[in-house]
């Protein structure tokens, strides 16, 4: 336990070390911060990584076994109906306790936060119920997605404006630390009904859904609400380090009860199915036991240090970058830091290592790594050019889709499944948690719209992934070709033929 949990700090503090790095140099430079608020920001990013280690090793020892359990207990019962049912209802439960969509819904006023979480959660659950029968019933992933998101497109024609972003924010964001692990646990044992060759797509291709359910749903329901006001981010004024305490304290009892009621139906699900068909040695319930007290605390002091301080430091520091640099400014400097926060999330690097492998090292995963970082810098790079043109989200992600879409009827199915995943690899718990408040404290400053404008970043961040990995399944496949093509002849020690099958001609 003591080597998982020195792995995971390293993990958490290495993915949350780009974003100290990066506000204290800008905090140095350009974009000045009052010392209490740098203090306060330091403190948060610090019980961040402590509740993100806390978290990811409960969820390793609890969520995970609890996932695979309830899957395989549901796949034994052989009854369609009450796996449909369960599935549903699993979906809505794990949504619910997903700490990024409470970050989400806590930033959009106007709506109240159980509509909008309630309203996201029906639709994971929803998905994931297709996403089963897909795997049931053996239909290409590639067609599903294709129906889907052209109804979010003509949905996106209909939607509030002030909703829009919002909506396609919503995949990004529910797709996150709770909710990924959990449905790929789930996945394994729900593609254990047929067992085949394709089961390993299947297994990848159920966080595609979990993706686009969120969004369609959102996209209804922003035909009856529209968001108001403002950004509800406010910057405490701290005079003492007493200030920054009195700030937690007054903070933590709020999280320890929303955490609570956010694990509770998960828990009470597990506890269900332990009593009616699991019944899981007591030695395995106590580790699970064990497990989701470090998630309930992980969770607690996640939450409280985003919402405390460093939500407020990333809205300051966005306001301070418009005041005092040029534009283009503000344009790198998003480059630069989407660039080495996903250079520096751990799940890119076990992404990467399965790249690698499916292609047998045709996709080297440094060159992968650097594509996908590339990627998403390019993605917080356009999040800034929106807030300072007021361009149109759809502008980007509508052709970013088609061009997936199209891509997919290209690339092998394994990749379709693998690109669609790699959108909630990339945003992660950092994308919500900073990047989203320095776009809204950048784009109020400049007087504009935060629901058209800052809002879309995180949809940005999980399309970029999407599309890079297409690409690299599209030079696969090409690869693939040509080593069909070639027939390599060795003749000597020193030399050999490669035979042109279209030439026919053999050459030295």
């Amino acid at each position: 336990m003591k080597k998982l949990l020195l792995a995971k700090f390293k993990e958490s503090f290495f993915a949350v070390l780009p974003i100290i790095v990066i506000v204290l140099v800008l905090t140095l430079t350009v974009a000045p911060m009052p010392f209490y608020s740098m203090v306060l920001f330091l403190l948060s990013a610090m019980m961040m990584i402590l509740g993100i280690t806390l978290f990811n090793l409960g969820v390793d020892v609890s969520l995970m076994p609890i996932g695979e359990h309830i899957g395989s207990g549901l796949v034994k019962s052989r009854n369609l109906r009450l796996i449909v049912v369960l599935t549903f209802v699993i979906g809505t439960f794990i949504s619910i306790a997903e700490p990024d969509l409470h970050v989400l819904a806590g930033q959009i006023s106007g709506i109240p936060n159980p509509i909008i979480i309630s309203a996201i959660s029906a639709g994971v659950g929803i998905a994931l119920v297709g996403a089963f029968l897909r795997i049931l019933f053996q239909i290409r992933l590639s067609r599903i997605l294709a129906i889907c998101y052209i109804l979010a497109f003509i949905l996106s024609g209909f939607t509030s404006k002030n909703f829009l972003s919002i909506a396609w924010e919503a995949g990004a964001v529910t797709t996150g630390p709770i909710m990924v692990p959990f449905v790929m646990a789930l996945g394994l044992g729900l593609a254990a009904v047929r067992g085949d060759k394709t089961s390993e797509e299947d297994s990848f291709g159920l966080v595609a859904f979990c993706l686009i359910g969120p969004i369609i749903t959102m996209l209804i329901l922003g035909l009856f609400f529209e968001p108001s006001g403002g950004s509800v981010l406010t910057i405490p004024e701290l005079f003492a380090l007493g200030d920054i305490f009195r700030l937690y304290l007054a903070n933590f009892p709020e999280y320890f009860g929303q955490v609570a009621i956010a694990l509770l139906p998960i828990i009470l699900l597990f506890i269900v199915f332990q009593l009616v068909s699991l019944r899981l040695r007591n030695k395995t319930l106590l580790k699970i036991l064990i497990g989701t007290i470090y998630t309930y605390i992980g969770l607690v002091l996640f939450l409280t240090s985003v919402n405390v301080g460093f939500m407020p430091a990333g809205y300051q520091l966005g306001g301070s970058l418009i005041t005092n640099t040029p534009p283009w400014a503000l344009i790198l400097i998003g480059f630069i830091t989407g660039y080495f926060v996903v250079a520096a999330e751990p799940a890119v690097f076990v992404l990467k290592e399965q790249v690698e492998d499916i292609t047998d090292g045709a996709i080297p995963g440094r060159t992968m790594g650097i594509g996908l970082s590339i990627g998403v810098g390019i993605s917080v790079g356009l999040s800034m050019f929106r807030i300072l043109t007021e361009t149109s989200l759809l502008y980007i992600v509508i052709p970013g889709y088609i061009i997936v879409l199209l891509l997919a009827l290209i690339v092998p199915p394994l990749f379709t499944a693998i690109a669609f995943d790699s959108g909630a690899v990339a945003s992660g718990p950092l994308a919500a948690t900073f990047l989203l408040p320095l776009a809204m404290g950048a784009c109020e400053t400049i007087g504009g719209n935060i629901f058209t404008d800052a809002f879309g970043i995180v949809a940005l961040i999980a399309l970029t992934p999407v599309l890079t990995i297409q690409f690299f399944g599209l030079v696969y496949r090409i690869k693939a070709k040509r080593a069909e093509k070639d027939i390599v002849i060795p003749v000597a020690e020193d030399s050999i033929i490669i035979y042109d099958k279209e030439e026919n001609t053999p050459q030295q």
